[in-house]
């Protein structure tokens, strides 16, 4: 066989092409989650705890060859050459992550869920019967108790 027929097999499978629309989704879904944390909820958290503006909240660790501090934005201290610490970008990634996170896990808990739910056998029919007149278990398929001996219908 062909490496080209093997990849073309390998590449149509279903498991791969469902792959690949999960990167692709997870892709758009990592923007909307950076959207939603950069735009929706970190401004009023900034605003909160004194109008800080996260996406510029760094310290300079050393200031650049082409212009001395202080800078206005990290990107003004990234175009002078200086050394910084990006500490609001770090936490805007954690805030992404973690929403990221918690939308997968439920996620995998709705589709165990769903599977644990298909996987759940019928219950079994009884294996045995009660003798009407000793009360005692016996066979379904027995004719007569056989701790009494009496006649069963």
């Amino acid at each position: 066989m062909s490496v080209l027929k093997e990849f073309k097999e390998f590449a149509v499978k279903g498991n791969v092409i469902d792959l690949a629309v999960g990167v692709v989704i997870g892709g758009a879904f990592g923007s909307i989650v950076k959207s939603l944390v950069d735009d929706v909820i970190m401004p009023p958290i900034g605003l909160l705890i004194g109008n800080v503006d996260f996406s510029n909240l760094f310290f300079v660790l050393k200031d650049g060859a082409k212009q001395a501090g202080p800078y206005v934005s990290v990107a003004a201290a990234k175009q002078a050459g200086a050394t910084t610490l990006n500490l609001g970008l770090f936490i805007n990634a954690l805030v992404s992550f973690t929403i990221v996170a918690f939308a997968i896990f439920m996620l995998v808990k709705a589709i165990n869920r769903l599977k644990r739910e298909e996987a759940a056998p019928a219950p079994a029919a009884p294996a045995t019967k009660e003798c009407r007149y000793c009360l005692s278990a016996i066979p379904e398929k027995a004719t007569r108790c056989p701790c009494c001996t009496s006649q069963l219908d």
